[in-house]
């Protein structure tokens, strides 16, 4: 039995796959773990070249690697033998079209998996919020933070998105697991830290309350969808949910106050010549 101990993070598995696949060494006879639940007190056993002759690189698809990448994200400790051995059957075992079969365990579960780390990279693009400390002096940039607490290891998955839509700015994105960095040309990365190291509030966190409270329509009020798209643990992070319960509660109030309102006056068509002849043509073909 080899014991494969690598970091937890997919350029790791991959590289020792890549190894383990070279040598031809069966999914079955492969120990995965990561250093850090072990503290780093296994020694990895190299692969045993006795095993069979190392032989030419394989090709693996495209497909499989994008998926890899999400898998990794995971924190199932299963996820690096199943991965492994659908790398094994994807390539050695000839399996060409073994993706495309949902209903193989190994796939599923591997597709399983990269669906709740898609959500969950979903939920950070939508729920990171930036909180302003200062400007660069030599620069001139503004220079912002932020703190979130993703479900699995998706920061490096997530941070291309605010690396194109915040390129104006610096800012970092502090997690428990990790951290990222843009200060304008690259990304780069630092391990996680603790929720106290991030500024409580700014006065960004009154634009987004602003914000939200002008966007919210008691009319289409529907709680538990809203609590499924928003889930309360990512409350305590948003300014804006500070006055969620507010809102709710006084929804039905605000809905009466918009029955009673009488109507707008219609207001008269602009004095255009364009417009009046579309006018004219609708009423010309009766419509």
């Amino acid at each position: 039995m080899i014991t494969a101990a690598i970091e937890p993070t997919f350029p790791a598995w991959r590289s020792r796959a890549r190894e383990l696949l070279q040598q031809r060494v069966k999914p079955e006879s492969v120990d995965w773990c990561d250093v850090t639940q072990e503290m780093s007190l296994l020694r990895e056993e190299p692969v045993a070249e006795s095993i069979e002759p190392s032989s030419p690189q394989v090709r693996v698809p495209a497909e499989f690697l994008s998926l890899a990448a999400r898998v990794c994200a995971h924190t199932d400790p299963r996820r690096w033998g199943c991965l492994y051995r659908l790398l094994y059957r994807l390539t050695i075992g000839g399996e060409r079209h073994l993706l495309a079969m949902p209903t193989d365990p190994d796939t599923r579960l591997c597709q399983v998996w990269a669906k709740a780390v898609g959500r969950d990279i979903h939920k950070m693009h939508a729920f990171v919020r930036f909180r302003m400390i200062g400007t660069d002096e030599a620069t001139g940039r503004e220079q912002f933070i932020a703190w979130f607490e993703p479900t699995y290891r998706i920061v490096r998955l997530a941070v291309p998105f605010f690396e194109k839509r915040f390129a104006g700015m610096d800012w970092s994105i502090l997690t428990p697991d990790e951290c990222a960095h843009w200060e304008g040309t690259h990304l780069s990365f630092s391990p996680g830290v603790e929720r106290g190291d991030v500024p409580q509030a700014d006065a960004h966190d009154d634009l987004w309350r602003t914000y939200y409270r002008s966007i919210f329509n008691p009319a289409r009020l529907k709680v538990q969808a809203m609590q499924s798209e928003m889930p309360q643990k990512y409350w305590k992070n948003l300014p804006e949910a500070q006055i969620i319960q507010e809102l709710i509660q006084g929804s039905a109030n605000r809905m009466q106050d918009m029955l009673e309102t009488d109507e707008r006056p219609v207001k008269p068509m602009p004095n255009n010549a364009y417009l009046r002849s579309l006018h004219e043509r609708r009423q010309q073909n009766g419509c």
